[in-house]
């Protein structure tokens, strides 16, 4: 079992950095993501009682987190039990599903589109660009902050979006990677600190927590070695700043790529932040300089693409590993 999973992640990974998700195929049947955030949606409009007592939202919250899960994952079983008969060929199908995912393409894309809306908009196009891939304000953002911004999302979505989808494919198959992305699906909608949320997505954001702890690790481990091949990075000084950042983080995972990818293009991340009209007071990632451009994002997605191609020389490895522990 472990060595099909571990094939299947490393065919999954190849795939997706091929041809994506691709945009054709969204407009005719939409996305997972779209498919399970119409059943959050469901539950958080039928369960999540505003009249309920916090402890009974907590209680309803939890109930739909196991239906969050129970309902995908039992699908994702059911479709990998038939695949398994197929040999090869299943095998293959199994890998374009579950390319479906990761976000490696979709993510260099985005971020690059920032990048490119600070080159050929000015300050504009790289608010405008942004403004699809994080929450905050972006009017309150000056071409740095864009920058920071951009480079934060790509360094956390590197994280959550694929190595850990990916991590739990190669332990769980198909069905892993659906209860991943199910649970994290869960908690960026009902996740929040607000006060529809706050009781009745507890659980989502607590398991979500849990289950990305492995992968923010094992990211920061890749762009610190991404880091040593690039000769404008630093493998030291991305070391460095995890060890003394990462903790600092509001987040108990957001903090690890993101120091990682602060420390090793000499920038600061993270830091105050506008969310809506909320500040958030959040630590610096790394003790660089804070003034980041373009050419930092195109920094940063170069070391993205390192990261990624060792990620999947990564899931190869170990599916050989097993393969010839297995006989």
């Amino acid at each position: 079992m472990l060595v099909e999973s571990l094939a299947l992640v490393t065919l999954a990974l190849v795939v997706e950095a091929a041809i994506g998700y691709p945009g054709r195929v969204y407009t005719a049947i939409g996305h997972p993501v779209t498919w399970i955030g119409a059943l959050i949606a469901a539950l958080d409009r039928d369960l999540n009682r505003e009249d309920a007592s916090p402890a009974a939202r907590r209680m309803a919250g939890l109930l739909a987190l196991v239906a969050i899960l129970a309902v995908p994952g039992a699908l994702a079983l059911a479709v990998q039990v038939v695949l398994s008969g197929l040999g090869l060929f299943g095998l293959l199908i199994a890998a374009v599903l579950a390319s479906s995912l990761l976000a490696q393409r979709s993510l260099f894309e985005h971020v690059a589109a920032v990048r490119d809306g600070l080159r050929e908009g000015g300050l504009a196009g790289g608010r405008k660009a942004v403004s699809m891939i994080v929450g905050r304000n972006p009017e309150s953002l000056d071409e740095a902050g864009v920058s920071r911004a951009a480079i934060e999302s790509l360094a956390e979505n590197f994280s959550d979006g694929i190595v850990a989808p990916a991590f739990w494919i190669g332990l769980g198959g198909l069905p892993g990677g659906v209860l991943y992305k199910a649970a994290n699906t869960a908690d960026s909608m009902i996740g929040h600190r607000t006060a529809r949320h706050g009781a009745f997505g507890w659980a989502a954001a607590r398991f979500d927590d849990v289950i990305n702890l492995p992968a923010s690790r094992l990211t920061a481990v890749l762009l610190i070695i991404a880091a040593a091949l690039h000769p404008q990075a630093s493998a030291r000084k991305a070391w460095a700043a995890v060890r003394r950042d990462a903790g600092k983080h509001r987040s108990p995972n957001a903090g690890w790529p993101e120091a990682a990818m602060a420390g090793a293009l000499g920038l600061r991340l993270a830091g105050p932040r506008t969310y809506g009209d909320a500040v958030v007071a959040d630590a610096w990632m790394g003790d660089g300089r804070a003034e980041a451009d373009a050419e930092d994002v195109d920094r940063a997605l170069a070391l993205y693409r390192t990261a990624c191609a060792l990620l999947i020389g990564l899931a190869a490895l170990l599916a050989v590993t097993a393969l010839a522990l297995s006989r």
